[in-house]
This record gives C-alpha cells, structure tokens and sequence, in this order.
C-alpha cells in the first residue's frame, strides 16, 4: 500500500532517537515524548513536544515518532514548531497557562480558556500560511482535566477556548471537524500536537454514539469539537485517525467502576467507526487488527486489567503504547485511539 506522503508512526523507548544516526533525522517529522525523560541530544530543527504523562509498561519514556518521505521542510511562526513536506505538516506547542493569568478577564476568567482559544488561533494562522487546511488529526493534553478552577470545570474551558477559536478563525464546529483527543497530563503547560493534509478529510461519526459537537448542555455550555474519526485518501490509499474513544453509547458514560467492561465498550466504538469508514471508501477495510493504538489508563493499578481485556477482546498482536492519563469524564476509566494507513515500527 502507498502511504500518504510516506506517513509512518514509530512507538520507540525515549532514550532510543538520541542513539540513531544523522540520517535517521531526514525524514522525521516531528516527536511526543511521553514519561519523565525530556529529550536531548536531537537534531534542534526537530519538533518536538513533552508531555508529563508516564508510560505503563516498564519504560521511564516513550516516544511517538511520525516520519514522512523527504525533502523536509522546517521552521517555527505563531510559536508552533513544524516540519512538513508536500503532502502533510506536523506541527506541535506547549504554552503555560500563566502568560494568560489577568488578561481578557471580562470575557473570560479562566487562562486555559484563553490559552486554548490562542493556540488553536495559532494553529489556523499556520495553516492558513502554509497550505495545508486539511487538519486530520490534533492531539490536546493539559492538567487537571477533571478540576473546578475559576467556577468551572477544566474541560468545560478548554472545549470553550477551543470552539471559539473556531469560530473567530471561520471554521466550522460540527459536521466535518477533525479527530481529536483531550487528556488529562500530570503537570505542564498546554501542550497540543498536530498532523495535516493539503486536502480536508472526511469526518467520521458512530452510530452508537451521539456526535461529540451535539452532546447535551449537561456536559458542558460548549460542546466538544472534534469528529469520531478523519479519513484521508487524497493520494488513492486510505489514512484513518480514529480519536480518543471511550465507553459512551448514545452520550452517556457506561460500566461506571468496571475498567474492563470500559475497555471493551471502547473498542466495539472503534470497530462501529471502522464499519462507517467502510461505507465511505470501499478500500477502506482496516479491522482492529490493522491498527496501531495508545490506550490511556486512570489508575495505574488497573493498567493490568485493562490489558487484559484488551489484548483478549482483540486475540492478536498490535502495536500499543499504554500511558497514564485522566479521561475527559471523571466517570471513565479508559480510553482508546487510534490509526490506521500508515508504517508502523513498535520497539517497546
């Protein structure tokens, strides 16, 4: 299969880019470090983003490598990192909350509010500048997902901050937005990476489950604005980003307690999104098998469970980076991504 711009993901233990040879770099599109270990040693023209959020599986760091075939092109503007060639741009930031602390206190009191409502605004500017409006797929981790701060819950502000950057920057907020995720980290900054086309991808929805932008007031005043999944065919092969999913049917959280009834809900989402990704391209036939996946485990003490039910519902082989996160309901134990279209090296 040809893969789009030569995409391909490495899950590699944090202290092994550090060790690879000059030309390794070359077609490297950009890095997420999770765990302890900050990176060093690497090439600085490569964008790279840290997220405080440990890996369960033995390893101190773990890291998630995105390649594409050269020539590769690199720089920074609006404070995003990037590095692209001429099918797809990776671009990732991390900014502190407290740089927005006091300011735009009328319209808002909360800095992750503003501070997500800027790095989205960031994100269209670069875009917008660089050609590339199909945005396939953004990942979004920030602290204290679950808290109450400034009369509020921290998700509630950042889907707020999120979808009024939107809004201001002329996209739409329902229908076909990209896939996405939006975990809870132990500590940080905002930290946000991205990956997109020069052609918009086809959204995704599950028909189990009510679209994340149409969910009831009682999850938040501002819906989540993010599909089920992103598919990307525009060079004849498909590219399946499946977002953060979680054991919601309809809008409501189930299994509340049960990590492993979590786990499989999850993943009988992921294979309802499959099903519609196939009606929309015939020649998109990935199973559960064909994917690649981070899952992201509440408690650490049920990262045993959760594997199990994992491996067990799936009954093969699969590349998996399982990390440590808050979900963003309190309620939920587990959640699953994944992709699928793309090489895929697993070394963990």
């Amino acid at each position: 299969m040809a893969f789009l711009g030569g995409l391909s993901l490495n899950f590699l233990p944090a202290e092994v880019p550090a060790q690879m040879p000059a030309q390794w770099w070359d077609e490297v599109l950009g890095v997420a470090v999770y765990g302890g270990v900050s990176p060093t040693g690497w090439p600085q023209y490569v964008p790279s983003v840290h997220v405080s959020m440990p890996p369960l599986s033995g390893a101190d760091g773990a890291c998630e490598v995105w390649r594409a075939r050269g020539p590769l092109v690199d720089g920074t503007l609006a404070g995003i990192r990037y590095r692209r060639n001429e099918s797809v741009i990776f671009g990732c930031i991390e900014l502190p909350e407290g740089e927005f602390a006091g300011q735009d206190m009328a319209e808002s009191p909360s800095g992750l509010h503003r501070a997500t409502r800027s790095i989205y605004e960031r994100l269209f500017t670069l875009l917008d500048e660089m050609r590339y409006p199909g945005l396939l797929r953004v990942w979004n981790y920030l602290p204290g997902i679950n808290l109450e701060t400034d009369g509020s819950e921290r998700y509630w502000q950042f889907n707020a901050g999120r979808q009024d950057a939107f809004i201001q920057c002329g996209r739409t907020t329902g229908g076909n937005v990209p896939a996405a995720c939006a975990l809870g980290s132990a500590a940080g900054p905002v930290a946000l990476y991205f990956i997109a086309a020069r052609e918009a991808p086809v959204a995704i929805e599950n028909p189990r489950q009510v679209s994340a932008y149409r969910y009831p007031e009682r999850y938040g005043p501002r819906s989540p604005t993010f599909a089920r999944a992103g598919l990307s065919r525009p060079h004849g092969s498909p590219l399946l980003f499946v977002s953060g999913t979680a054991s919601i049917v309809g809008h409501e959280t189930c299994h509340h307690g049960d990590a492993t009834a979590q786990t499989v809900e999850s993943l009988r989402n992921i294979e309802a999104v499959l099903t519609e990704a196939r009606r929309h391209a015939v020649d998109a036939r990935f199973g559960l098998q064909d994917l690649a996946y981070k899952v992201y485990v509440r408690n650490p003490d049920e990262f045993e469970i959760v594997q199990s039910a994992f491996e067990a519902h799936l009954a093969c082989d699969v590349p998996v980076l399982y990390l440590q996160a808050d979900v963003c309901r309190s309620d939920l134990l587990v959640e699953v991504e994944a992709s699928a279209g793309h090489g895929v090296e697993y070394a963990l």
